[in-house]
């Protein structure tokens, strides 16, 4: 019985530190992500307001 309890705490705890890892590896992606999009010029696009004024 205390070996299954082991076992399960054993899992417990690797199911925790994997959980930490993805959480990391995805905000260090989307850091990244947004890292490569300061290179980038404006992306928008430009709105030219051609009316009449009143």
């Amino acid at each position: 019985m205390k070996i299954v309890i082991l076992i399960f705490a054993c899992m417990a705890g690797m199911s925790a530190s994997i959980q930490k890892s993805a959480k990391d590896v995805q905000e260090i992606q989307s850091r990244h992500e947004l890292r490569e999009y300061k290179a980038y010029p404006n992306l928008l696009p430009q709105v030219e307001i051609v009316a009449p004024e009143l």
